[in-house]
């Protein structure tokens, strides 16, 4: 005879530990399982009310009060009504997105929800169901279209206490935790709005030939400078070096790869502060020109992307800590022919809303964009003549990144205390 598993979590409230193993349960055992649909489109009766009808797009978080299509009272009759305080699964597609509804609603036919019975706390049920999205995504196979069936879903099976205020306590931890994340989250989300509201305001728009907001010691100082890329700026020769041929151990110099500046890379480039690959010691930089070494105040551009927003993103270089950096695939690298931008400035006036609308618009391409430098100089800059008022316009900016910075990395560690707290507080399933 196999000896009989013990179900015990690493982590329990001490009120609990007398309590003995936590139990394996399926889906349907914690509740009633209904799958959603669709009221026909082309009905108009059923569509463009004010009932809530949840698909995948309008999993936002932990809870769902709200939707992008709505349905009639009509709609609502043809649809299997899911009362508030469920939890929603999707099934199809995106599978593993959960969301306990504050609202009663429907949905369409890509979602499970889970109706909860008095015995299970749907908090919980929530957490537990997240805490196993991965085994929930492994059920799907490897079809075209995932999917999970309402009776493959049924048989899903989570641990948990036998105990509900057990189940309670728990949810109420990871409950109270979320709302801290939710908290500093709203917080980033309103530096980001100011930040956007700055560069609006800070930097002049299409017409003006001064922004709308001037430090007071600027105002008499008259229009900015207006004048193209060209005008400021020499394009230096760059490399088409692949990530095959970059490492991040070891190497004598380092590299730009485009896809860094979409994804990873600060507007302000300090190699202190990133995570920049090297050049493989295999790979020959003989032919690597003096003159394409980056230097402080280069402008880096990428030359290609798949999304408008991002063609012609750039990065300014303001710390190179005497290191070596060359720019690569698919980038194009600009220094100044006479020193007219002050460090820093550049970085922001290129993330402009002014000058990213005329980039985008130089750029060519139908599912792969890309810009070369003879069009991107055709782009009108303006800056203020006095450095200093450049310099105050850096200084605001920076400072308010940082605060950017620091809050980002003030929610990924909240972010991984609820994943290591969610290891505890749950016993691992196999997968």
């Amino acid at each position: 005879m196999s000896k009989e598993k013990k179900i015990i979590p690493e982590l329990r409230f001490p009120e609990f530990v007398k309590d003995g193993k936590w139990e394996e349960c399926s889906i349907v055992s914690i509740g009633d399982v209904v799958t959603g649909g669709t009221p026909s489109k082309s009905n108009k009766e059923f569509w463009g009310g004010d009932f809530v009808w949840v698909t995948a797009q309008d999993f936002h978080g932990k809870y769902i009060s709200d939707s992008v299509l709505k349905l009639t009272q009509k709609g609502k009759a043809k649809s299997k009504v899911i009362p508030q305080n469920s939890v929603l699964v999707t099934c199809i597609a995106s599978i593993g997105l959960n969301g306990i509804n504050k609202v009663e609603c429907a949905t369409n036919q890509q979602i499970n929800s889970v109706i909860c019975n008095s015995q299970n706390d749907f908090e919980f049920v929530y957490y537990a169901i997240s805490k196993n999205s991965n085994r929930l995504k492994n059920l799907a196979g490897q079809t075209a279209v995932p999917i999970i069936s309402k009776s493959i879903f049924e048989t899903f099976t989570i641990y948990k206490p036998k105990s509900l205020p057990e189940q309670q306590k728990i949810a109420a931890c990871l409950s109270s935790l979320d709302e801290l994340i939710a908290a500093h989250r709203d917080k980033l989300q309103a530096l980001q709005d100011h930040k956007k509201g700055l560069m609006q305001n800070l930097f002049p728009q299409k017409g003006q030939k001064v922004p709308n907001y001037r430090f007071p010691e600027f105002v008499k100082d008259g229009e900015w400078k207006e004048e193209t890329i060209r005008d400021v700026y020499d394009f230096k020769g760059t490399n088409s070096f692949s990530r095959e041929n970059l490492n991040y151990e070891k190497g004598k110099v380092k590299n730009i790869h485009y896809g860094d500046i979409h994804t990873k890379f600060n507007t302000l480039f300090d190699i202190t502060r990133e995570h920049v690959p090297y050049i493989n010691g295999n790979v020959s930089i003989e032919k690597i020109k003096k003159e394409s070494y980056c230097v402080e105040g280069d402008m880096i551009f990428a030359d290609a992307s798949e999304d408008m927003n991002d063609i012609g993103k750039s990065i300014e270089i303001v710390n190179l800590n005497n290191e070596k950096l060359v720019s690569g695939l698919h980038t194009l690298l600009a220094r100044q022919r006479k020193r007219k931008i002050a460090n820093g400035f550049g970085g922001y006036l290129f993330k402009s809303e002014w000058v990213r609308k005329q980039i985008q618009r130089e750029a060519q391409g139908a599912k792969v964009l890309g810009i070369s430098a003879t069009r991107i100089s055709n782009v009108k800059i303006l800056y203020p003549r006095d450095f200093n008022e450049q310099q105050k316009i850096v200084a605001c900016l920076s400072a308010l990144d940082e605060l950017i910075v620091a809050q980002t990395e003030k929610i990924e560690k909240l972010q991984q205390h609820k994943k290591g707290l969610m290891q505890g507080l749950f016993p691992k399933m196999d997968d």
